[in-house]
């Protein structure tokens, strides 16, 4: 190799040595400017955490809570059911003293119908049965059945009336006024409760005195049972009579003290009803019970206070003047109990999802109750159903107020008789005018809640290919048919004779249904299968109307 060619290749291999070593100095270099970046970048993200450190101060809290935002409409659901709550709540009073109005008036009827209508059905049926014999007996009967109820409730009422003359009212109220505030209190809350045990078990004596008095007897020594059931009766209003007497010297007693300290601890009892029935569980059925035993407590209350009223004006001598005393405590008891009732069945329904309607079905129900017992072969009166829906038994609160009044007025001369004799023919006046726009807004209320099938059914039209249904009654016929072979054109059977249930026929195109068409209470009645979305809403009603004999139960 000539000297050239050696030198060319120390030249190139410094050449690539160099190159290597610029290019390793370059690399170094860049990673260094490249760390120095990195550096610097993590550097300022340190410092930009830094800066946000800083900005999650207090000013930015308050401004990120000033300036937050949500949207109700991602739980729309929820907010229109609680919207519908309180709109139900607002609807309460209203709805709910709709009830109240309708049932004292009914109470008011079935009250008014022992001092009014009844006199006048007992000389009815005394007259038949003087001048019965002699113009012969047709149907073997001296008395109907009706006229036999009638005439053993005048003779109760007039017993009981006679023997509260030997009950000195003067001293039962010295008696209980000498009494501390406390024990006071104890016996009126004991007595509230007795109250509703007479009424819950009274009507079933009355009513076991009825049956056994006109029930069929093949022997006539069959009628010596009617005997005890009568004196038990007795018993059992005079009883409940005095009972409801020491209610109303409780109350007496409570209006005339000093320091109305008494009447406010009575009148704050009233919320205690609160505390014991809104946190329970209440079907509808439930409530049906509650708010027809707070009708009747309503009711009696407001006889206790005409009560109480008229013992004070005796005592000022019928002096006006006392009776504005008085009313701002009859204000005080009446509003207190409108109250209670009104927050009581707010937080009911609240609570167990039940809507305000509710309160019209109660209404159809009890204006059916007074609609069926107008109809023509009626089973009971009406002031007995009124009786075993309610628990309200008039007869004992009939007797006191007879016997009140009585004492605190005196009858001296024709003025006066014929002052009584007015007063007698405005009541007759009161009741009929009272029946008649009762049975008027009854049968409007059973129209809105469509039960007029209960009443009445259209004739049953057979298809063709298929015999037409018959309905099988429960009574069980005493002449050997088989009850499966008897049809009946009404919903229900009504215990009557066989040959009325067969020849009532009914059409629907008439108003006058509600007066004329015979009512039954069967239950097991097949229904179409294209008709059960119509009668949802009527089946309820019907479930409720069934929870009758469990009307007078205690809350």
């Amino acid at each position: 190799m000539s000297s050239s060619q050696k030198m060319a290749a120390v030249l190139e291999s410094g050449d690539k040595k160099g190159s290597e070593e610029w290019r390793s100095g370059r690399g170094i270099q860049r990673m260094e400017t490249l760390g120095f970046y990195e550096a610097k970048n993590e550097s300022s993200k340190h410092a930009g955490k830094k800066d946000n450190v800083s900005d999650l101060s207090l000013l930015r809290f308050i401004s990120a809570e000033l300036t937050r935002g949500y949207l109700l409409e991602h739980n729309e659901a929820k907010y229109k059911e609680r919207r519908e709550r309180v709109y139900t709540c607002l609807r309460i009073p209203r709805e709910l003293e709709k009830l109240m109005f309708f049932g004292f008036f009914l109470c008011l009827d079935a009250f008014l119908y022992l001092f009014t209508l009844l006199p006048l059905r007992v000389l009815l049926a005394l007259m038949r049965f003087i001048t019965r014999p002699c113009c012969g007996l047709s149907d073997g009967r001296l008395l109907q059945p009706a006229q036999v109820c009638d005439i053993l409730k005048a003779v109760i009422m007039v017993i009981c009336f006679v023997m509260m003359h030997y009950v000195d009212y003067s001293m039962m109220y010295h008696l209980i006024r000498g009494q501390s505030v406390i024990k006071l209190y104890i016996i009126y809350n004991m007595l509230e409760v007795a109250d509703r045990l007479f009424s819950s078990f009274g009507q079933d004596i009355l009513d076991a005195l009825y049956w056994t008095a006109t029930e069929p007897k093949k022997k006539k020594r069959a009628h010596i049972g009617v005997i005890p059931h009568f004196f038990m009766a007795v018993l059992y209003v005079f009883l409940h009579t005095i009972l409801v007497m020491v209610q109303a010297t409780t109350l007496n007693v409570a209006f005339n003290s000093h320091n109305k300290s008494l009447l406010t601890i009575m009148m704050s009892n009233n919320f205690v009803e609160i505390k014991g029935s809104v946190f329970k569980k209440f079907e509808k059925n439930n409530l049906f019970q509650m708010s027809n035993s707070d009708i009747r407590e309503r009711f009696n209350n407001y006889v206790l206070l005409l009560i109480v009223c008229l013992r004070n004006m005796e005592q000022f001598s019928w002096n006006p003047d006392h009776l504005w005393v008085l009313f701002p405590d009859v204000c005080m008891v009446i509003a207190s109990e409108i109250a209670v009732d009104v927050v009581k069945h707010a937080f009911i329904t609240k609570f167990n999802d039940i809507t305000a309607d509710v309160y019209s079905e109660y209404r159809a129900s009890l204006a059916f109750d007074l609609v069926s017992s107008r109809q023509k072969n009626a089973y009971t009166d009406y002031s007995d159903t009124v009786s075993r829906r309610m628990g309200f038994i008039p007869l004992p609160l009939a007797v006191l107020l007879s016997r009140v009044i009585t004492s605190s007025t005196k009858i001296q001369g024709a003025l006066a008789i014929v002052s009584l004799l007015v007063f007698y023919l405005g009541l007759i006046a009161l009741k009929v005018l009272n029946s008649i726009v009762l049975l008027g807004k009854s049968c409007q209320y059973v129209k809105e809640a469509k039960m007029e099938e209960k009443l009445f059914q259209t004739p049953v039209t057979s298809i063709p290919g298929k015999p037409a249904k018959k309905t099988v009654s429960k009574v069980k016929s005493c002449q050997g048919i088989p009850a499966e072979e008897i049809q009946s054109d009404s919903i229900i059977s009504q215990p009557v004779s066989l040959s009325e249930s067969i020849s009532t026929l009914v059409s629907s195109n008439s108003s006058d249904q509600f007066l004329t068409t015979p009512n039954t209470e069967d239950k097991g009645i097949p229904q179409e299968k294209s008709d059960d979305k119509q009668r949802s809403s009527k089946e309820d009603l019907l479930e409720i109307d069934r929870f009758t004999i469990c009307g007078n139960r205690i809350d």
